[in-house]
């Protein structure tokens, strides 16, 4: 053939404009290769489909990586493809399968819409070419789209059930190691960075096991906040200790407190934040306390207000005496020279020397707790209580809660008998919760009542927790006082300290 006869031909051979569309819902190695798979038998498949006469001439490519077509989150390559073929850019689609192109039939039936209007051809290079714009070709892509959101919905409970499953078991399910547990098992596996692409060797950890100091840990912040200590003395101790979270860094208060309210630690597991059941590992605290743990840090009224923590024993605590007030007093300076005084909060009324009043209260606490009847002023546990059984019958509404919602997603349950049978067990849970977080409170006395030396287990105490214990023993009142000396020559009027026991006379 001449070589004018060549480009004559080449010239009258006509080109269709095709674009490539590609997608993996998982991508484990940021690599791309599921999706350049995908391009390269698309490419390919152009190359079968042409002729002399017609050519699948690629014009784009458009990739979706890591992305599910069924999660409904958008996706950009597929949404500019779909702008393109609306444009008329482009009159074919080149795609592995149907299902990279779509999973939910709300999708399919916009696709449909638009190959009708703008004569788009779809071809694929497993289910070969879908003609939309025939009756049976458009059933045939609904039957397609039925099938793979079959498979992914069968897909979605396999994987929820397996992971469920390995939750309950207490094998971690990735992310960052656990506070407690991880210890190495000597083995080590192959891991490949998202990110980079790079494989990297990681040690084996078995989540089962327990870190010893990390255990301790966990063990001394939950005694605390019984015995009424805070999440701050807590993790100011962990700083001293030189414990530090699994990312080694020093451990904040807010990330402090919802470790200590995790159920992990009494060896509950948890899935999609709902508790199922007793993990596979060994509990580091009991459930009781576990749960006293919990009440207490989710009590509203404990929730301090924002700003610098209480430095003195009172602040906040010891009463206002001017008649018709109900306020606190708090501590400051009232300049630059003087000393910390405490003073009402709504300002009105006169200061008292910080340091006198609080040697005043400690003395008298000291005192009262030091004598061969403080035993009589421990709080009574609670009468009756089988901490064991509370705990067995917690375990069996919550099993009974998933085995409802089972029934529920397999048909055997309606929906109103499911609410109504679950608000009632739910109801049961919130009681005995509550009896065992009763049964795990400790009295912030139990430190100093039978202590040999009482005035230094009250120094070691700390002072959040010496607070709880003038929360739990004693009223103080600061009444108003004139000015000027007292009849004994002193400034200070102790008699102006107004005190009532809380527990005994």
């Amino acid at each position: 053939m001449s070589t004018h006869l060549q480009v004559a031909v080449e010239t009258a051979r006509r080109a269709l404009r095709c674009y490539i569309y590609a997608r993996i819902s998982q991508d484990r190695t940021g690599a791309h290769l599921g999706t350049q798979r995908q391009i390269e038998d698309c490419h390919a498949l152009a190359k079968r489909l042409s002729t002399p006469e017609v050519e699948y001439r690629v014009v784009r490519v458009f990739e979706d990586n890591d992305l599910s077509a069924y999660s409904g989150k958008p996706r950009k390559d597929y949404i500019e493809m779909f702008a393109g073929l609306e444009d008329g850019d482009a009159t074919v689609v080149l795609a592995w399968h149907t299902d990279r192109l779509h999973r939910r039939p709300d999708e399919l039936e916009e696709y449909i819409a638009l190959s009708e209007r703008r004569a788009v051809a779809t071809h694929t290079v497993q289910a070969g070419l879908i003609d939309l714009s025939s009756p049976s070709g458009r059933m045939t892509a609904r039957i397609l789209g039925a099938v793979a959101r079959q498979e992914s919905e069968h897909k979605g409970v396999r994987i929820s059930r397996k992971r469920q499953q390995k939750a309950k078991a207490g094998e971690w399910g990735g992310g960052i190691r656990p506070f407690g547990w991880g210890v190495p098992t000597g083995e080590t596996r192959k891991k490949v960075v998202k990110e980079t692409g790079e494989e990297v060797t990681v040690p084996v950890l078995d989540m089962n096991k327990e870190v010893p100091e990390e255990a301790e840990a966990l063990k001394y912040g939950t005694k605390l906040i019984l015995k009424g200590g805070s999440v701050l003395s807590w993790t100011r101790w962990m700083e001293n200790e030189g414990i530090r979270s699994t990312l080694g860094n020093v451990m904040r208060p807010t990330d402090a407190r919802l470790l200590l309210m995790r159920p992990r630690n009494a060896g509950i597991a948890v899935y999609k934040g709902e508790e199922i059941g007793r993990g596979g590992w060994d509990a580091i605290v009991d459930e009781a306390e576990f749960r006293g743990v919990v009440a207490i840090l989710s009590n509203p009224n404990r929730q301090s207000a924002r700003g610098a923590k209480p430095r003195w024993l009172g602040s906040l605590i010891y009463k206002c005496g001017l008649p018709g007030c109900e306020s606190t007093m708090k501590c400051g300076r009232a300049g630059s020279s003087s000393k910390p005084s405490y003073r009402c909060i709504t300002g009105h009324g006169g200061t008292r020397q910080a340091h006198k009043v609080d040697e005043y209260v400690t003395d008298l606490i000291v005192e009262r707790l030091a004598r061969p009847d403080a035993v009589d002023l421990l709080a009574p546990g609670p009468d009756n209580v089988d901490v064991g059984e509370l705990q067995v019958a917690s375990e069996q509404i919550r099993r009974r809660i998933t085995d409802m919602a089972a029934a529920l997603g397999a048909g055997q349950m309606e929906m109103p008998a499911f609410i109504e049978a679950s608000d009632v067990a739910r109801k049961q849970l919130e009681g005995v919760t509550k009896q065992l977080a009763r049964a795990a409170r400790v009295d912030p006395l139990v430190d100093l009542v039978g202590a040999v030396d009482v005035r230094k287990a009250w120094l070691e105490l700390g002072l959040d927790r010496q607070r709880a214990v003038l929360r739990s023993l004693l009223d103080v009142t600061i009444l108003p006082i004139g000015r000027g000396r007292r009849p004994d020559g002193e400034y200070f009027d102790y008699q102006a300290i107004e005190t009532k026991w809380k527990r005994g006379a």
